[in-house]
């Protein structure tokens, strides 16, 4: 009985020193991140998708001042945080991303294809548009409470399916969203894992981004966030602006309600 007391104080005292470890080393990562938030690069970014959104492009040279997010025809001020949502032109469910290659088609008649050229930067000489719009109209939702409505049947559906995927597993590696993302204290290398069945963990989560990766050297939206998961879960690839990537993003941003959106922000 000795000998086994004996081994569990000896296994307790080399977990404290881990604990705490652990510990520092996650209080050290978010002072570094703090640290950068001031000049966050993503304000680039920012400026130039303001200049995208004002500017006459495509056949029919016109901006996307007319492109309604869910707010009105132009209105930016607050519509990030309150997508993705139901829009009736389109009869889909339409995140950010989704909705601005609609404007980009039907507004200024250019293709899908030349709408989704680029459609992640390459951190040098390929930069993204949508990258860059997104950056600008997430960043005029700063302070802005996240409100994602689930009033059309088909934001239900969207939720639905969302929810269904985030726990589906699958893959080689038979992993699921939730493997890494469903309970508390998990990490992969230096990058904490929040829970995103919590409403802390989701609005943790999701309010921060796009966010400029500092490890990248561009900033990155949500979409580009599940794609670059689900290449992780070495799952088939994340098609850009699919149902299920707006479904993820439904359940996930819907978890967020109620929690103020700080994006962009930046990660490492």
């Amino acid at each position: 009985m000795k000998a086994v007391l004996g081994c569990v104080a000896l296994l307790a005292m080399g977990i404290a020193p881990a604990l705490a470890a652990q510990s520092s080393t996650t209080d050290e990562i978010a002072k570094y991140r703090a640290a950068l938030q001031d000049g966050n690069p993503a304000e680039l970014w920012e400026a130039r998708g303001e200049g995208i959104w004002k500017a006459p492009r495509g056949p029919k040279r016109a901006s996307l001042e007319r492109c309604d997010l869910g707010l009105g025809p132009g209105v930016v001020k607050g519509a990030y945080a309150r997508l993705p949502r139901y829009f009736a032109d389109a009869d889909r469910v339409q995140d950010l991303e989704s909705r601005l290659v609609w404007c980009m088609t039907t507004l200024q008649g250019l293709t899908a294809a030349e709408a989704l050229k680029n459609r992640f930067g390459n951190g040098s000489g390929a930069r993204s548009d949508l990258e860059a719009l997104a950056a600008y109209v997430s960043s005029e939702s700063q302070g802005a409470k996240m409100d994602v409505p689930l009033a059309h049947p088909k934001e239900i559906e969207a939720y639905r399916i969302g929810e269904k995927l985030f726990y589906y597993r699958g893959g080689t590696h038979d992993f699921a969203c939730a493997t890494c993302h469903g309970e508390e204290g998990k990490r992969i290398r230096l990058q904490d894992l929040p829970d995103l069945t919590t409403p802390e963990g989701a609005r943790a989560a999701y309010t921060t981004w796009p966010a400029y990766r500092v490890s990248q050297g561009e900033v990155r939206t949500f979409e580009w966030r599940l794609y670059d998961c689900f290449r992780q879960q070495r799952f088939p690839e994340l098609v850009f602006g699919s149902d299920a990537a707006i479904a993820l993003t439904v359940f996930l941003a819907r978890n967020a309600n109620g929690a103020p959106f700080a994006a962009p922000a930046i990660k490492r």
